[in-house]
């Protein structure tokens, strides 16, 4: 196995990135905002909202024969926030901690799959590290073989988990510790400059580990060959 990353086939990747952004993140958030906006319930919109990572589903499917984890884990957490908000009492401040809930989970989540043969981000490293073909996800859990690299993505999912099990208790508390409007714009401001903030650390960490996994991975392939 080598160590190189099989050239990036960019027009396939950008497709790619395009269809998983549009249907995981954009069209479920138009979705939601639309429907709300027109006077339906939350759920009936999480349950529209849910509909687009089913159908980058199929299309992942039908363009690489295969099922796309990063979908299927959008839509898991999607069906959990249904879940959720339709768990217990209805009211402003118990939707916004059910909305933490959902984060929270997301961060149990991940270190709880510490304890699978691979955890977490390394689908996700997968899923944004290649453009999606064959030879680039050959290549990508090829890699597993170092120690360097299991010890990266390990590091990377203990590193999310914590910091969005972290991120959920403070929400909790501060929907709890400022009024409704407060917490709704903070809300927003704060998951999304956790994300930001991990994203960077993710990408800063993984380039400065690349050297340390490179200079081992000569060692390694013998003895994996």
């Amino acid at each position: 196995m080598s160590e190189q990353a099989p050239a990036r086939k960019g027009r396939t990747a950008a497709i790619g990135w395009a269809l998983t952004i549009a249907f995981n993140i954009v069209a479920p958030i138009m979705t939601y905002n639309h429907l709300t906006s027109a006077g339906y319930g939350e759920v009936t919109a999480l349950l529209a909202s849910a509909a687009w990572p089913v159908v980058d589903i199929g299309v992942h499917l039908a363009w690489h024969r295969r099922v796309d984890e990063f979908a299927v884990i959008s839509l898991v957490f999607m069906a959990l926030t249904v879940v959720v908000t339709l768990a217990g009492p209805q009211s402003a401040r118990l939707l916004l901690v059910k909305d933490s809930l959902v984060t929270g989970i997301f961060g149990i989540a991940c270190l709880a799959s510490l304890a699978a043969p691979r955890p977490m981000m390394f689908y996700f490293g997968r899923k944004f590290a290649t453009d999606g073909t064959p030879a680039a996800i050959s290549w990508w859990n090829g890699l597993w073989q170092y120690e360097g690299f299991r010890r990266v993505q390990r590091n990377l999912t203990i590193g999310w988990g914590l910091a969005y099990v972290a991120e959920a208790a403070l929400r909790i508390a501060l929907s709890y510790a400022l009024d409704t409007a407060s917490m709704v714009t903070l809300n927003s401001v704060l998951s999304y400059a956790v994300t930001g903030a991990l994203i960077f650390w993710t990408i800063t960490y993984a380039r400065r580990s690349r050297p340390k996994a490179a200079a081992a991975a000569p060692v390694a392939e013998p003895a994996a060959g």
